[in-house]
């Protein structure tokens, strides 16, 4: 009989047993794994067992059960050791180069392109003389590993002005955070903005419903019916309460009759003293005419409504929470767009807005001015700096 060397028991802790175990159940575990984790569970479960009863007992070889019981009592890994692999063919240097390149837009190295992909990244290396040539497949290995993707881009916004941007933004948020016992003090937070050329385009043949194994089918050919500018305003937080005003894209769109007829029937109905009015700096406020109608308004309400304006800081549309109901709006009821005039695109907007208010839920906004404030902390300091400089 051939001598087989005794490996020496050892106990796992319950967490590493705890551990081990869900190893071995996993779905997801990979099945090498899983098997080295049943070995060393089974030399913990039975420590007075040699490696060819444990290997019996779960059908591998006692080869593979005194490697791995090893290998636990050296390193305390699952894993494999590192190999060594074939030899590189292209050294740290040339793999460096080829991600800054990567890493730098096409056009700067007269590359008519708007981003790299792996084949064209592949081909500008191979016209470079002290490069070698280096094929796509090995490219994109190297890039997946540094996790850049130099094909994808995604839509970003700088704040030119930090610290204005943050006077403005402060109150705003103020009000976000707030709205709820405000409104119990009198005070109604509103948001209002305009959703501008909503198109009624009518497809030549009507979207045919889902159905199995098919989704939604919407033809690619339309007519055009003209457009709508849509103004709407919605209970800051909340998400409540929304409304709408409807009107063709070549009138003179302002936001005057959302604001006499809609807004403030609706803060008369709910009997509040003051409409905190949240604004952008689009044209369709008109701010030189505002002033004039806030005095109007509170002339004609005898001082029981007033109007407080907060204007948003420019380009700063995602702190708007009308924009959030703009994008259900365009998500639930404008894509596909399938509309056969103007009136039945606006009748369709106002039974949805009907719909909607019979069965919004609360928006949980959680962006607060300190976040806003950390986010802009590093750009003012700079800033403070070079002003001292």
């Amino acid at each position: 009989m051939r001598y087989q060397p005794l490996l020496s028991p050892f106990p796992l802790p319950p967490r590493e047993a705890k551990q081990f175990l869900q190893l071995a159940q996993a779905h997801r575990s990979p099945q090498a794994i899983a098997r080295r984790a049943r070995i060393i569970l089974t030399a913990h479960a039975h420590p007075t067992w040699s490696s060819q009863q444990i290997a019996k007992s779960l059908s591998v070889s006692d080869r593979l059960v005194r490697k791995w019981r090893r290998r636990w009592q050296e390193t305390h890994s699952l894993k494999d050791l590192p190999r060594p692999g074939a030899p590189r063919r292209f050294s740290s240097e040339v793999r460096a180069q080829v991600t800054a390149l990567a890493c730098s837009l096409p056009r700067s190295h007269e590359v008519p392109l708007a981003h790299w992909s792996r084949a064209d990244l592949a081909h500008h290396v191979a016209t470079i003389p002290t490069l070698p040539t280096i094929s796509a497949r090995t490219l994109g290995r190297w890039l997946t590993a540094e996790q850049i993707r130099p094909w994808r881009f995604h839509s970003w916004q700088h704040i030119q002005n930090p610290e204005a941007f943050l006077q403005r933004a402060r109150p705003v948020l103020r009000l976000y955070e707030q709205a709820t016992s405000l409104l119990g003090q009198g005070i109604w937070v509103v948001c209002a903005d305009e959703k501008t050329s909503i198109q009624a385009r009518q497809a030549e043949q009507a979207p045919r419903p889902a159905m199995h194994k098919h989704p939604v089918y919407q033809s690619p050919r339309y007519a055009r019916h003209g457009a709508l500018h849509l103004m709407a305003a919605d209970t800051a937080w909340l998400m409540g309460w929304s409304t709408a005003s409807a009107m063709h894209a070549n009138a003179s769109s302002t936001s005057a009759p959302l604001r006499e007829t809609v807004v403030i029937a609706e803060a008369q109905r709910r009997r509040v003293q003051t409409i905190a009015l949240v604004l952008d700096n689009g044209p369709t406020h008109a701010p030189k005419q505002l002033p004039r109608w806030i005095k109007e308004l509170e002339t004609a309400s005898e001082g029981k409504l007033t109007m407080q304006l907060h204007w948003l800081p420019t380009n700063a549309s995602w702190l708007d929470q009308i924009e959030i109901w703009f994008s259900l709006l365009q998500r639930k009821l404008l894509h596909p767009n399938h509309f056969s005039s103007l009136d039945d695109l606006e009748q369709t907007i106002q039974d949805f807005i009907t719909h909607y208010n019979q069965t919004a839920k609360p928006l949980r906004w959680s962006y607060t001015v300190e976040q806003l404030e950390r986010k802009l902390a590093t750009r003012l300091r700079r800033d403070v700096k070079s002003a001292g400089a």
